[in-house]
């Protein structure tokens, strides 16, 4: 009897023995057509049993893989396939029932397709994981009918299937190629010129405008006839650090995903380049105590293990207690280094009393900071019409807590800390924008 678990009654034989009914009806006035629904519904019985054996009699009329990726990249379009093959000598008609993991509350997700016979089929769909941590996979449910389409029969394939979502990486080439020659897109191409240098010599090449005139090599100058510069290898293995902030000011959430979650796909980002530009990349996270150390190293594992601690960071809704912060990067992060913290400060006041722990960690460190826009008090204030006095009053707020971000990045530009003030859908390109900006000035 395990048929009968798989065996399905489509709309059409109920759409059919409903137009029976009416006819059946109709016969009660009218006896002389009382044959005809007989007749019908004695040929709807006969085509069903006959639908029946052209579905069934093939025990394996689907075969079907369902291909994922190895991970989910958290924020971002991740794509699953899924592959059927009709062994059935004619075309189907396939409705294929994917048990997506729960946490994209997808209900009514349906794919239908006629497959003809003997062929292949490759569908696929696509995901986007607003949450870091697993997800579980059911069933692979298709359901065949034949061109018939009274009944159909349920396949069930490929169940129990888990993949990790990790912080964003689909677009870390794109950052590379971005960012190979220093130029990154940021509404436009932003070039910057190094005008740092370390001592270790590189090559003599033909002087062009914007290079340092003290570079000029007087002795080549004169056997060539033509200004001639010294150029010097950019300097390597720097430590770049970035700390992300878990307190309750990074739960707020932006088109799905939080500012944690943000910060940590930026910080990815961010660990890629740097790696790539052969410097050391490290990464801390901290509420009311250090919860994640990764030490600052260019070895080639180091992004694995970047991801693997930044996997499971969760917000604890409680106040970060920077003055531990300050203490634990005195104790482990010795040498001078770059350090990028991620965290939001919402007014002045909130910044004031963090302020004297963050001049601390500038005196040794090259300290910036990150923290956010509101896109939905950019929304405000750029509103055009205001409609009432409410929509009035909204826009003044806004206004407030705009100026107070300007007074915050005042405050500490008065105490030569960096900052990079952004949308949270533009964290990423900024982080690494600034990450480069640093490099050609020279400052670390």
């Amino acid at each position: 009897m395990k048929f009968l678990k798989s065996l399905y009654i489509n709309n059409l034989f109920f759409y059919l023995l409903s137009g029976i009914a009416i006819l059946y009806v109709f016969a009660f006035f009218f006896p002389v057509i009382e044959w005809v629904p007989t007749l019908l519904l004695i040929v709807l019985i006969l085509v069903t049993i006959v639908d029946f054996y052209l579905i069934f009699s093939n025990k394996k009329g689907v075969s079907t893989q369902r291909i994922l990726p190895e991970k989910l990249s958290n924020g971002d379009e991740n794509e699953v396939k899924l592959d059927i093959k009709n062994n059935y000598p004619f075309t189907i008609d396939v409705k294929m029932i994917d048990e997506i993991p729960f946490q994209f509350q997808k209900r009514d997700f349906e794919i239908k397709r006629k497959i003809k016979k003997g062929l292949n089929n490759l569908l696929s769909y696509t995901l986007t994981p607003k949450e870091r941590g697993e997800y579980s996979f059911g069933s692979l449910n298709i359901y065949v009918s034949s061109p018939i389409g009274i009944v159909a029969k349920r396949y069930r394939h490929h169940s129990n299937a888990m993949l990790p979502s990790y912080p964003s990486f689909i677009h870390l080439p794109k950052y590379e190629l971005m960012a190979l020659n220093n130029e990154f897109l940021l509404g436009g191409i932003k070039k910057i010129r190094k005008i740092g240098h370390t001592l270790e010599f590189e090559q003599i090449k033909d002087y062009v405008q914007g290079d340092d005139i003290r570079t000029i090599n007087w002795k080549a100058t004169g056997k060539h006839n033509k200004l001639m510069v010294n150029q010097y290898q950019e300097e390597r293995a720097q430590r770049i650090y970035m700390l992300i902030d878990q307190g309750r000011t990074m739960k707020m959430p932006f088109n799905g995903l939080t500012l944690l979650d943000y910060s940590i796909n930026a910080a990815m980002a961010l660990s890629h380049i740097v790696l790539k530009k052969k410097d050391q990349a490290g990464v801390m996270s901290f509420s009311r105590k250090i919860s994640t150390i990764v030490k600052a190293e260019s070895k080639g594992n180091q992004i694995k293990n970047i991801a693997n601690a930044l996997y499971n960071l969760t917000t604890d809704f409680a106040e970060s207690d920077f003055n531990r912060l300050y203490a634990e990067l005195r104790h482990k992060v010795t040498r001078r280094s770059l350090i990028l913290l991620f965290s939001n400060f919402e007014t002045l006041d909130a910044l004031q009393r963090q302020l004297p722990y963050l001049r601390a960690i500038a005196k040794n460190h090259v300290l910036v900071i990150v923290f956010f826009k509101n896109a939905e008090l950019k929304h405000l204030i750029e509103k055009p019409k205001k409609e009432n006095l409410q929509e009035i009053y909204d826009q003044i707020i806004a206004e407030k807590f705009e100026y107070e971000k300007k007074l915050i990045r005042n405050e500490l530009m008065k105490y030569g800390i960096q900052s990079v003030y952004t949308l949270p859908e533009n964290l990423s390109i900024s982080v690494i924008n600034k990450y480069l900006e640093i490099k050609a000035r020279g400052i670390l």
